[in-house]
């Protein structure tokens, strides 16, 4: 992204009482630099979406990002695609985000069919869609209501088409889940975090970031209805499926889903 991105500092100084984390402006202001050191495998993970999307997107699909930030998603996208091979939407529930995501949009994707929009993914009316993507933001949402937004979601997907979910993850084994967190906490030491910030953020995320097990996302999917369930990257506790729809099956039961 060609915008001024600032360094990830937000928990760098001691805090009295550390607030439930919130995608605020301070942290719209250094994004880029947070997910860069915060999430393994970010940026592959990114690189990745435009090469599995020339593989399976029906030329001049839409596209949606769902929990969008600035819009990298779309920018991967661009940057492996004609601009009519696909029409995207972004959406996410920060102002600021959406704001920014636009202007990035207009300046490094300006041929594009980009759309950036304020909303809640949970009451979407959504459109029909060859793909969709969550990019770690399943895991925001309250736990009770994830299966009926992934079931909504299978039901927007064309024929053929395929959904992206990339999420942290908490392994079932107790000794093999404090194994990777104890070297997600090494992965942030090596991107400069101190033992301060890396305690503060973590408080900051209890109850607001709660990650699923590989097992029950995959799960979820299946019982959605998607045919297929692949775990296609994993870096730590940090993984990405690509779940696909069968390209035989119905668009229906949307009015059940609705009232689910």
């Amino acid at each position: 992204m060609t915008d001024a991105s600032y360094r990830d500092a937000i928990f760098s100084t001691p805090l009295d009482r550390v607030a439930s984390f919130s995608f605020d402006e301070r942290v719209v202001a250094c994004f880029p630099d947070m997910v860069r050191r915060s999430i393994p495998g970010y940026g592959q993970i990114l690189g990745m979406l435009g090469v599995i999307a020339e593989r399976h997107l029906r030329h001049g699909a839409h596209v949606y990002d769902l929990g969008s930030s600035l819009g990298a998603v779309g920018l991967a996208l661009a940057g492996r695609l004609p601009a009519d091979a696909f029409e995207l939407t972004g959406i996410d529930l920060s102002p600021t985000m959406i704001g920014r995501a636009r202007e990035i949009a207009a300046v490094e994707s300006p041929d594009h069919r980009m759309a950036f929009v304020e909303g809640d993914i949970r009451g979407l009316d959504y459109r029909a869609s060859g793909m969709i993507v969550l990019n770690f933001t399943l895991q925001f949402l309250p736990p009770a209501d994830r299966d009926a937004v992934i079931a909504k979601l299978f039901a927007a997907l064309e024929p053929g088409g395929i959904l992206v979910l990339s999420e942290k993850i908490v392994a079932e084994d107790e000794q093999e889940n404090a194994w990777l967190v104890e070297r997600y906490h090494d992965f942030k030491r090596a991107n400069g975090y101190s033992e301060m910030e890396i305690s503060q953020k973590r408080t900051a995320l209890e109850n607001v970031l709660v990650p699923d097990t590989l097992a029950a996302h995959r799960e979820r999917l299946t019982q959605a209805g998607f045919s297929r369930v692949t775990t296609w990257f994993q870096y730590l506790n940090f993984a990405s499926l690509v779940a696909f729809k069968d390209k035989d099956a119905l668009i229906g039961a949307k009015a059940a889903i609705r009232d689910a």
